[in-house]
């Protein structure tokens, strides 16, 4: 079982950064693939960003890449989204997720969700 919390959140202006975490309780996170999924009003979870049980390997889509990174901190059981040149499409309820195996950018495929966190930004 793992339990995940999300934080950093807020309202931005377009062009502004933000920092979002997720931290997860479990002895076992390193062998989990972590997530970042958006959902916006109306629209269906998509995926956002993954990262490797190691680390070693990030995955993003198209519509951030260049402009989002991901990491992660084993020790401190805590995954990362780095949020740059935030435009307003961006605007979305961010959830952190979990699973147990390799990649999959399919948020079916993920077994544990954190609660969260609400991005805005403005025009």
């Amino acid at each position: 079982q793992v339990q995940l919390v999300e934080s950093g959140g807020g309202l931005v202006q377009a062009g502004g950064s933000l920092r979002l975490s997720c931290a997860a309780s479990g002895r076992t996170f390193s062998s989990y693939t972590m997530g970042w999924f958006r959902q916006a009003p109306g629209k269906e979870r998509e995926f956002v960003a993954a990262i490797s049980r190691s680390g070693g390997t990030t995955y993003y889509a198209d519509s951030v890449k260049g402009r989002f990174t991901i990491s992660k901190d084993n020790a401190k059981n805590t995954v990362y989204l780095q949020m740059n040149s935030l435009k307003p499409e961006d605007t979305a309820v961010y959830y952190c997720a979990a699973k147990q195996g390799i990649y999959s950018g399919n948020y079916r495929m993920y077994d544990y969700w954190g609660q969260g966190t609400q991005v805005t930004v403005s025009s």
